[in-house]
């Protein structure tokens, strides 16, 4: 089982996606990773604003925190997908969940680096 008390990362995720769509915030996972530890990238689509991208991984500490592609700023819609391909490609094991919010609110924990 686990060492620590982290959540497996499909009930963090379905949790997510859940109170998401209670708050009238579309969210879906576009690609399942690893049921149990997989990490988590998210697409914050804000429509004409662009998208940000941002990867889950945790601190030193072990604390969940947010690393920003494209330096934090918002990107065109294909730049972020081909990122996103990039990175499932060499992580299979990899969560991707697009949120569309056009304030491209992060509503997962974790600081953003």
């Amino acid at each position: 089982m686990f060492d620590d008390d982290r959540l497996p990362t499909h009930l963090l995720v379905s949790g997510h996606i859940r109170q998401l769509n209670n708050d009238g915030i579309p969210a879906m996972v576009l690609q399942k990773g690893e049921k149990m530890s997989g990490t988590v990238m998210l697409k914050l689509n804000m429509f004409e604003n662009g998208c940000r991208v941002l990867s889950q991984m945790r601190d030193l500490d072990g604390h969940m925190v947010w690393l920003a592609a494209f330096k934090g700023d918002a990107v065109e819609e294909q730049e972020a997908d081909a990122y996103i391909q990039r990175a499932t490609s060499r992580d299979p094991d990899l969560w991707v969940i697009e949120i569309e919010d056009r304030q491209g609110r992060n509503p997962f924990e974790g600081r953003l680096l």
